[in-house]
């Protein structure tokens, strides 16, 4: 076993209200129910693999405030068997949130608070005790100091302790990737969606242009992976060239939510890059963990152990 993999970056409490419809500028509509739930890379991905591989030491990264929901999101993920002793609590700011509008059976609309999280900054991270194999960073274009310098200075650092590491973003206006492009060299498995892939390259996001997004991506400097993920297919481009896989076809009606697939997809296959493994079966890992995800409305809610999903999805036919 190694030394673990850490998660950096993101830490948010979602409060996830259900409504039956939007209401129109200046109306009214009542909230009939509430649900709490923690969100962002942070709690998303270190709930995620302590799930998939119960074994993986984890360790969480951040910054929350010194008030109730910096109390609900670490002690979510310590529930999980995460390590959260190195997250930093703040008296001078909240802890981040989203309110999720959530309308039954049909849209979300989110109003996100970003709080603690915009000041998370190298100095954060405790490197003369921090002893991991992996360190995951993100999200970019959503963390205001490593959308600006801390997010390179992080991986930098990490690369000179000889720490794997990997990145992930969030969807957003495709000038601001170009403030992810000097972090490339420094990153060794990059874990995106087809869109975020197609920003940071300037290639139209199709399913037949996913080759050539992940040979793009690799040329830009990605040391040695390359994975990108679209609603019916995995690529991962590295040393042993290009390896696709279909996404599974899916009963009507297995699908209860997606919030937090992806990040779903990206720990499957942080575990399977954890553990050694093979190309396809880095995408397979990704795979299973994206569809277990979306069986219930939360991010997390429905990850399973990973030779469980291989079970119970082994009937399941690929696209």
């Amino acid at each position: 076993m190694g030394k673990g993999i850490a998660f950096a970056g993101t830490i948010v409490h979602d409060r996830i209200y259900g409504i039956n419809e939007y209401p129109s500028l200046g109306s009214l509509t009542r909230i009939t129910e509430v649900e709490n739930s923690v969100g962002g890379l942070v709690p998303n991905c270190a709930v995620d693999m302590k799930k998939l591989r119960k074994s993986v030491p984890v360790y969480a990264l951040g910054r929350v405030g010194d008030d109730a929901s910096g109390d609900f999101c670490l002690g979510t993920m310590e529930k999980f068997g995460v390590d959260t002793s190195m997250v930093s609590r703040h008296k001078d700011a909240l802890t981040g949130f989203t309110n999720v509008m959530s309308i039954f059976g049909g849209q979300r609309t989110f109003f996100t608070y970003s709080g603690a999280n915009d000041e998370f900054s190298y100095d954060d991270i405790p490197w003369d005790t921090l002893s991991v194999d992996f360190l995951h960073l993100g999200y970019f274009l959503l963390l205001e100091k490593v959308d600006t310098g801390e997010g390179l200075r992080i991986l930098k650092e990490a690369k000179a302790r000889g720490i794997k590491t990997s990145i992930d973003l969030v969807s957003e206006s495709a000038e601001k990737y170009q403030a992810v492009l000097p972090c490339l060299p420094y990153v060794d498995n990059i874990i995106v969606n087809e869109l975020e892939a197609g920003a940071l390259t300037g290639i139209t996001p199709t399913e037949d242009n996913l080759r050539s997004l992940a040979e793009k991506l690799l040329s830009l400097g990605v040391r040695e992976r390359v994975i990108i993920h679209s609603p019916t297919l995995g690529v991962l481009a590295g040393s042993s060239g290009i390896t696709s896989l279909p996404s599974y076809k899916l009963p009507e009606g297995f699908i209860k939510g997606t919030a937090g697939a992806g990040d779903a997809f990206c720990t499957g296959a942080l575990l399977a890059i954890y553990e050694g493994r093979e190309d396809l079966e880095i995408l397979e890992f990704a795979t299973l963990a994206a569809t277990s995800s979306l069986r219930k409305s939360g991010a997390t809610e429905s990850v399973e152990d990973i030779d469980l999903l291989r079970e119970k999805f082994s009937l399941l036919e690929r696209r």
